[in-house]
């Protein structure tokens, strides 16, 4: 297990980084000069995150119907890739995130009781469209932070952010299966524990620190904050996703990515830590 969440581990971060990467000098964002800046900003990440959309709703809807839901994969997948997408197209076409977010809210919900309509009638009605709606915001709405961070602050501070959840992620599991001994959360991921916990938080604030000082986002100490904090936040990302396949009794959401899972494992860290990460830079940047 451990060989291969090293070697997929690594592939997927240097394509990652590759991505964003070559996103910020598509766009003028890895330089410090204004007139190298484009007007549209988070292309290829934008594109990126919405092929990641796909699977990840296929996913989510092989577990909901262990638990007998219906997941409308084509509304699902064609809305949470909108709402992830929310903070590129103002870029594109005079609007606001927040009127965007509005229309789309109300679209995405009457999408979803015409499909039941046609399809189901008033079989499970409100377990559906609730799962269904659940599903959007937890992929869509709260994947929209990732890009939100890209666009407004940059390629070099989402890579901090990105690694350093993701390093708290492997400094838990690592730390974890050499000394793990008293269980963070026996009831919904019996595998962490307090040690574990400490080595995410150890990793996180090192790797934060680092990208603080180096890619000037912000002082040693705030990153260290930053850090401590977003590797709680990580793993409560972690859990909430455990909580869905504890639910539905998988283990895993899928088998796609040997040693990690389905695509669900991978992102339900920065899922939930993107939107508190976002509000983090922000107030930072004032």
């Amino acid at each position: 297990m451990l060989k291969y969440r090293l070697f997929f581990g690594t592939l997927m971060t240097v394509f990652f980084i590759a991505v964003v990467v070559l996103d910020g000098w598509l766009d003028g964002s890895l330089t410090a000069s204004a007139a190298d800046d484009k007007a549209v900003k988070g292309t290829l990440l934008c594109i990126f995150i919405a092929a990641l959309m796909i699977p990840a709703q296929f996913e989510l809807a092989k577990l909901a119907a262990a638990k007998g839901l219906r997941i409308f994969v084509p509304v699902t997948a064609t809305a949470s890739i909108l709402f992830a997408t929310i903070w590129y197209w103002p870029q594109v076409i005079e609007s606001t995130p927040g009127l965007y977010l509005s229309l789309l809210s109300a679209f995405s919900l009457m999408a979803l009781l015409l499909y039941q309509y046609v399809h189901y009638g008033t079989s499970g009605v409100l377990a559906n469209c609730g799962a269904n709606y659940f599903s959007i915001i937890y992929l869509g709405l709260l994947s929209a932070f990732s890009l939100a961070i890209r666009i407004d602050f940059g390629p070099w501070v989402l890579l901090m952010f990105v690694f350093v959840i993701k390093c708290s992620d492997i400094g838990a599991y690592a730390i974890g299966v050499l000394f793990g001994r008293h269980k963070f959360s026996p009831k919904v991921s019996p595998g962490k524990t307090w040690e574990g916990m400490a080595g995410a938080a150890a990793v996180a604030v090192i790797v934060a620190i680092c990208f603080g000082v180096c890619c000037d986002i912000m002082v040693w100490w705030l990153a260290g904050i930053f850090g401590l904090c977003f590797a709680f936040v990580g793993q409560i990302g972690d859990l909430a996703e455990s909580m869905i396949k504890r639910d539905a009794e998988q283990k895993d959401a899928a088998s796609k990515v040997p040693g990690f899972g389905g695509i669900l494992d991978i992102v339900d860290s920065p899922l939930l830590a993107g939107p508190l990460a976002y509000l983090f830079f922000m107030l930072n940047s004032r």
